[in-house]
């Protein structure tokens, strides 16, 4: 794949910007949680860098689920469109938006 998994989801809020991605991961044996938003990644769980180049999905991670939500994103209020999707299932969706 040309393009990390965290680009193919980032560029996936761009261009669906309606939209806001929960992905939950698991990242050198460890769960994270990361919201994406408009092309921008921040761990819900874990200290997000200050430099965007340092990705917040390294490409080590393993996908457990992707959660789609409208936005704008409330954590008290969530409105998911899909929830627990499968990375086979998303990368579809990734490649219906050209991504």
């Amino acid at each position: 794949m040309a393009d990390s998994i965290a680009r193919r989801l980032e560029e996936y809020t761009i261009e669906r910007s309606q939209e806001v991605l929960i992905v939950k991961a698991e990242i050198d044996g460890e769960f994270d949680e990361i919201a994406i938003f408009k092309g921008f990644s921040s761990s819900l769980v874990r200290s997000t860098a200050f430099d965007p180049d340092v990705p917040v999905l390294p490409p080590g991670a393993k996908i457990i689920s992707v959660d789609r939500l409208q936005s704008p994103y409330n954590p008290n209020n969530p409105r998911y469109l899909q929830q627990g999707l499968s990375w086979e299932t998303m990368q579809s969706l990734l490649s219906e938006a050209g991504v």
